[in-house]
């Protein structure tokens, strides 16, 4: 996963939202660093088997110093697992709700400064909603919006980046 690259893959994008929702109130770099942490700990981000986590589970995680050690982050990962879980069963994918929200196409903003690039969305803020309703946790507007960036639902590269035109490009194809 490449940030601002779309991803639609169930897995990666239960990633980005454990990644997004574990990075509430830390640095970027943080969570970073401990990604492959995750990935053990949350079994490759198997939504099946991430869903069956146990509260024996939550305390070995909650000493395990590969994660951030936050009770309610880690329990959070679970029971999303657990609405992702539910989405499925009716026939719905966590990709196809969260795509629905740019009407399963990127948005591409041409931003020229930092300071244009909002910390939400009316979108983000419907995902939020939406998200909540579902039972999924650790999901404001801000992580929302920071997840649509991550997983390329929109692409808030600045227009001199490298990246925007390589995402323009993957997103069209």
């Amino acid at each position: 996963i490449e940030w601002g690259v779309p991803v639609h893959d169930e897995s990666q994008l239960f990633e980005v939202l454990t990644l997004e929702g574990a990075q509430a109130g830390l640095s970027w770099s943080t969570i970073l660093a401990r990604r492959t942490g995750y990935r053990r700990a949350f079994v490759n981000f198997e939504v099946d088997r991430v869903a069956q986590f146990s509260p024996e589970d939550v305390d070995r995680l909650v000493v395990d110093a590969s994660i951030i050690r936050h009770r309610a982050k880690i329990e959070s990962t679970i029971t999303n697992a657990v609405a992702i879980h539910a989405l499925q069963s009716h026939g719905d994918t966590l990709g196809s709700l969260l795509w629905s929200f740019v009407g399963d196409a990127v948005i591409h903003h041409d931003w020229s400064r930092q300071s244009q690039i909002s910390a939400s969305t009316t979108q983000s803020k419907a995902m939020s909603a939406e998200l909540k309703k579902r039972g999924f946790r650790f999901v404001g507007p801000t992580t929302c919006y920071s997840l649509m960036q991550a997983a390329g639902l929109v692409n808030d590269h600045h227009d001199t980046c490298f990246r925007y035109l390589e995402v323009k490009k993957l997103s069209k194809g």
